[in-house]
């Protein structure tokens, strides 16, 4: 059995920073894919970001391109690395484990998530 808990949510201004945490325990297979996921109150769960463990590709949301950046490390840890923080990132962020990266869009494709972390950007 995974287990998934999230840290590092808070409050920021827009056009600040913060680092999401993921520590997974039991044994994640080095096929499966991480990714992370945001949702609000009465919208979908949208997927923001995912990596491949066994090969570190990583995919990324349109929004979040080019300032989210995910990674791991050795010790079953998932980092989500935002920059430039906007108002509409405001949301509860999920991580999540899946059995493969080819739909890591499809919350429906994840075997385990985490409780989440709230995120709050103020403008």
């Amino acid at each position: 059995q995974v287990q998934l808990v999230e840290s590092g949510g808070g409050s920021v201004q827009a056009g600040g920073s913060l680092r999401l945490s993921c520590a997974a325990s039991g044994y994640i297979y080095s096929t499966y894919c991480m990714g992370w996921f945001r949702q609000i109150p009465g919208k979908e769960r949208e997927g923001v970001a995912a990596i491949y463990i066994g090969g570190g590709y990583t995919y990324y949301a349109n929004s979040v391109k080019g300032r989210f950046t995910i990674s791991q490390d050795n010790a079953n840890t998932l980092y989500l690395q935002m920059n430039s923080l906007k108002p509409e990132d405001t949301a509860v962020y999920y991580c999540a484990a899946a059995p493969l990266c080819s739909t890591w869009l499809n919350p429906d494709k994840y075997r385990y998530w985490g409780q989440g972390t709230q995120v709050t950007v103020s403008s």
